[in-house]
């Protein structure tokens, strides 16, 4: 019980940066089971989702050195999307790289 009572007068912030926790830890159990590519769009979103809701829980209780981590992790998987989007694009029709 009492735990229970933790989880319920637990400010909202906590309870989205452990679901920022939480995502992390899935998308890494998932990622470690090739259950994830992580060459593929998913890992990144999830890894955006995750620092986001971590970063939103430091507003509860801010420690600068885990918001860079945070920020570092959205900047880079928003780099990683954009540069997957990029060769979608370049990449010919049917797929195959070309041959010369």
């Amino acid at each position: 019980m009492i735990f229970a009572d933790y989880i319920t007068t637990m400010p909202l912030t906590d309870l989205i940066g452990i679901l920022g926790f939480c995502v992390y830890v899935t998308n890494y159990t998932l990622l470690t089971l090739h259950k994830l590519d992580s060459r593929g769009v998913l890992y990144f979103v999830l890894n955006i989702a995750a620092a986001s809701c971590v970063l939103i829980g430091l507003a509860g209780s801010f420690n600068l050195a885990a918001a860079l981590i945070q920020g570092f992790w959205i900047v880079a998987s928003l780099a990683a999307i954009i540069l997957r989007f990029r060769q979608d694009r370049r990449a010919p029709a049917g797929g195959a790289a070309a041959q010369t």
